[in-house]
């Protein structure tokens, strides 16, 4: 049990965030990304003060060092001629001058030593010093003897002090570019640890963009597949609460279409079997009246039992329509995709439509190259023989028709020409709509039942298409446009 529970808490870290919502995780993201920046940036400030103080300390140091060198000169100048001339002038104040001062300069060695000057010139310093305290006292008859040697001890002691300052600004100058190397290894760490923290919450944010866009691409296609109609895929987004239950409300909309599709269905399927059969009953006897089989009609009787028969008969095909729509919209939604030869499609239309068009004495021409495509190639012809017998419909006699394939870049395109009167301005936005005719509407021919082009509309949707009437003129200017990769 407890292995499983590891397990479960290792394999589903991402199951604890989906219980936030989406702006909860927006949050969660800004705040990690700005502790990542705000703990680089802390790092640098400290690392800067912490520089800061070295450096001034450092500065104070050297500045502190450099006074101690300048005193000791001072006192070993002063020094030099308080002990001569208490020797030659054998004064006791001289001496306890010198000695004061002597006093001075050995706690000034001191503080050198503590700020990192060197023992041995410490050591010299001090034995010369030793030696002009021992030439201090004697005969009087030695004094200028004894003056003379110390004259010979401070320029040593001169000597020891060029040693000291030299001692000191090596000492200076060295900290100074142990500080400098300190610098520059700090400035490059802290560019390293910037840089790095800087990628990192790129690659956060880029992280947390991706993933909160994921949910957001599913249920765009979610929403464009209900538009499309396709009801068959479940909708199941993955992600933050909130968006988890919009794409079960949007799963649950679904099922709902589903439901409302089929009940449609039923109902037309019900509503037209119990309309045909008493159609049929009423169509037989409207003939039996016609044919006199109840005894002979006079002119005004068999007037109306013709018409009665044509009203029918009209009903009868309007009921027909219906049906065939409601299958085709169902179809729709049922591809069965092969790899066609779009080109050879649309010539074997044209082929299995030659006498109507030879009938009309018309010109059908197909341009372009071959290609191959996967689509469901009984409905594409069907939208191909729909379109094609529009344009012949509605064209002059001894008028051309165009049918035109071509390639784009994730698409394949179909442009169908003709000649003919066009569609109005008021129908253009209705010519797709099922049942709907528009007013011009040829006079030789049987008036259509209005749902050719809305059966073209529904198997180019489902294919993931799209058709459009173009303002062209004359004539009528169809365009398909269904995404496809090609193969060769």
């Amino acid at each position: 049990m407890l292995g499983n529970r590891l397990l479960y808490g290792t394999r589903h870290p991402l199951r604890m965030l989906q219980r936030f919502s989406f702006r909860q995780l927006l949050v969660i993201a800004f705040l990690l990304i700005a502790a990542l920046l705000g703990a680089a940036s802390l790092r640098a400030l400290f690392t800067l003060e912490d520089l800061t103080l070295q450096s001034r300390d450092g500065a104070a140091q050297a500045l502190e060092l450099s006074r101690l060198a300048q005193t000791l000169s001072e006192l070993s100048v002063s020094m030099e001629r308080a002990s001569r001339q208490s020797v030659v002038l054998d004064d006791r104040v001289l001496r306890k001058r010198f000695a004061d001062e002597a006093r001075d300069a050995s706690n000034t060695l001191a503080s050198m030593t503590a700020e990192g000057l060197a023992s041995g010139s410490k050591r010299d310093w001090l034995a010369h010093l030793q030696t002009v305290g021992n030439l201090l006292t004697g005969p009087p008859e030695t004094a200028l003897d004894r003056e003379r040697q110390l004259a010979q001890e401070f320029r040593e002691l001169a000597v020891v002090n060029s040693a000291i300052a030299l001692q000191v600004q090596q000492t200076i100058q060295q900290r100074n570019k142990s500080l400098e190397t300190k610098l520059e290894d700090s400035r490059r760490h802290l560019a390293q640890q910037v840089t790095w923290a800087i990628a990192l919450a790129v690659a956060m944010a880029l992280a947390f963009g991706i993933w909160f866009t994921l949910p957001l691409r599913r249920l765009e296609r979610a929403i464009v597949g209900l538009g499309e109609n396709r009801l068959d895929q479940v909708i199941a987004i993955r992600g933050p609460a909130d968006l988890a239950l919009v794409g079960q409300r949007l799963n649950w909309l679904r099922l709902r279409l589903v439901e409302l599709d089929a009940d449609k269905s039923r109902f037309l399927r019900h509503i037209s079997h119990e309309l045909k059969t008493p159609l049929a009953s009423m169509r037989e006897g409207v003939s039996l009246l016609e044919d006199g089989v109840a005894g002979e009609l006079n002119h005004e009787q068999l007037e109306i039992a013709q018409i009665l028969k044509h009203n029918t008969g009209v009903l009868q095909s309007q009921i027909e329509d219906l049906l065939r729509f409601n299958t085709a919209a169902f179809e729709a939604r049922q591809l069965h995709r092969k790899t066609t030869n779009l080109l050879e499609l649309m010539e074997s239309q044209v082929d299995a439509q030659r006498l109507q068009w030879r009938a009309r004495d018309l010109s059908v021409t197909v341009t372009g190259e071959r290609t191959m495509v996967e689509v469901d190639p009984e409905k594409i012809g069907t939208v191909l023989a729909n379109l094609l017998s529009n344009a012949i419909r509605y064209s002059p006699l001894n008028g051309l028709i165009r049918l035109e394939l071509s390639t784009l870049p994730g698409l394949v395109r179909i442009d169908i020409h003709d000649q003919g009167v066009g569609v109005a301005l008021t129908d253009r936005e209705r010519i797709f709509e099922p049942f709907y005719r528009g007013e011009r509407q040829p006079t030789d021919m049987v008036r259509g039942s209005g749902i050719g082009l809305s059966i073209v509309h529904e198997y180019i949707a489902a294919h993931g298409g799209r058709i459009e009437l173009l303002p062209d003129q004359p004539g009528a200017h169809f365009r398909i446009e269904i995404p496809h990769v090609f193969k060769s």
